[in-house]
């Protein structure tokens, strides 16, 4: 394998799970449809060196040296009985094209050195749906390694959070990693890392991840680390990976079979391939006014990813009584934006309501760094961006957030379909 790229992705499994189940589910449901994925960078005061996405596009150019092992096959199918031989096979045989992928750069300053980049993969959906999460995370590293400098690794080496000495003004993400975890598993909390696509780079979270198994092992709390999204960090940590399904797959089946009970067919789609396992679910791709709530009965967990979270709880426990469900047999996982205050609130208010519940922090985790020049006062911004589905088949997919911001999409296909659900904001 390339060296500049095993620096970036080790692994074929670098990346979130559900893109493997999602992948498997494609392959199963949809393996001859066309699938495009679009970037989108929320901060619009935030630019790109040339010299970053020079990098950037040489990275994509050695993707194609990534494959799973044997060794790794082995562990999927152990770890993941919902895996099939036929899928493992098929993904033992995928290559990474970097010919799907197109890198546009748009010069903005006078010198023509920054500017703004636009990413689009492109191609079968069974294949263009692993490249989100690498793409995203080798930007990042790459922006903060060219671009955004202004920050520093000094103090990393993992000794130094064995003494439990933590001190938040110097710039130490895995002593504020062990501090985090630290402050979850006392109050109870469970909580998975989720930081893959945002991470500052790969040994950031890799530096991350030995801090919250150290501080998992002196653990005299009752929370518990239930394992990280990453199946190369789950492999090499020995902690279980997590992750069923996202967003594009609501959006992807929408956008083939209909967005009449879209959220229905796609929870129906994703039962075939997976009659007993992985049935945890979004709720907000089309809002969540628009959750099929009669899945809700053997369905056992939803994921909070957008809107208010204190709301959320008190909204499922209305539709769960409504429902005739004994709430104390589901759960939440919250999943948008947390950080350690915020989880415990929101512990506190699901006990309250007899909720279990629990928390994947990605962000917080894997890219919280001070700035240099401000002696590290400053917070080091991460990159907002997401990669998301575009097309399939040429027909525009869109997402309807709870949270306004977060709608994604053609505005037009977004408006018809607002209008559609009776969405009138």
């Amino acid at each position: 394998m390339d060296q500049s790229i095993q620096y970036l992705m080790p692994s074929i499994l670098d990346t979130d799970l559900y893109k493997f189940t999602m992948q498997q589910a494609v392959l199963h449901h949809y393996p001859n449809v066309a699938g495009a994925y679009r970037f989108t960078h929320r901060d619009k005061d935030v630019y790109f060196p040339r010299a970053c996405i020079d990098a950037f596009r040489e990275a994509i150019s050695a993707f194609s040296d990534v494959a799973l092992t044997p060794e790794e096959q082995s562990w999927l199918g152990e770890t993941c009985p919902y895996f099939t031989a036929e899928y493992l096979t098929f993904l033992k045989e995928y290559r990474f094209k970097p010919e799907q992928v197109t890198v546009t750069f748009t010069p903005v300053s006078p010198d023509g050195n920054h500017g703004k980049v636009d990413i689009e993969a492109r191609g079968p959906w069974r294949e263009t749906i692993l490249w989100e999460v690498p793409l995203m995370a080798c930007l990042s590293e790459l922006y903060f390694r060219i671009g955004s400098t202004d920050w520093s690794y000094d103090g990393q080496d993992g000794a130094l959070f064995d003494t439990g000495a933590i001190d938040s003004s110097t710039n130490r993400p895995t002593e504020n990693a062990f501090s985090k975890a630290q402050a979850l598993l006392r109050a109870g909390c469970t909580f998975s890392e989720f930081g893959t696509r945002r991470r500052r780079s790969l040994r950031t979270q890799e530096l991350v991840m030995s801090a919250i198994i150290r501080a998992s092992k002196g653990n005299q709390g009752k929370g518990k680390f239930a394992g990280t999204s990453n199946a190369y960090f789950a492999r090499k940590y020995g902690v279980p990976p997590i992750g069923t399904i996202a967003h594009e797959w609501f959006m992807g089946v929408a956008a083939i079979e209909g967005y009449d009970g879209a959220s229905t067919m796609a929870l129906k789609r994703w039962e075939q391939v997976y009659p007993k396992h992985l049935q945890i679910t979004l709720t907000d791709t089309f809002s969540t006014e628009e959750f099929d709530k009669d899945r809700a009965h053997h369905w056992k967990t939803l994921r909070q990813d957008s809107g208010d979270p204190f709301v959320f709880a008190p909204r499922a426990k209305k539709m769960y009584e409504d429902l005739g469900i004994d709430i104390s047999t589901k759960s939440i996982i919250f999943s948008d934006a947390l950080d350690v205050e915020k989880a415990l609130k929101l512990k506190e208010q699901c006990d309250e309501l007899g909720f279990s519940c629990s928390f994947g922090i990605g962000t917080f985790l894997t890219n919280d760094f001070k700035t240099l020049s401000s002696g590290g006062k400053d917070k080091s911004r991460a990159l907002n961006m997401v990669i998301k589905l575009g097309t399939i088949d040429g027909k525009e997919c869109v997402k309807i957030s709870d949270e306004l911001t977060k709608n994604t999409g053609d505005r037009a296909t977004v408006e018809s379909v607002k209008r559609r659900y009776g969405i009138l904001t």
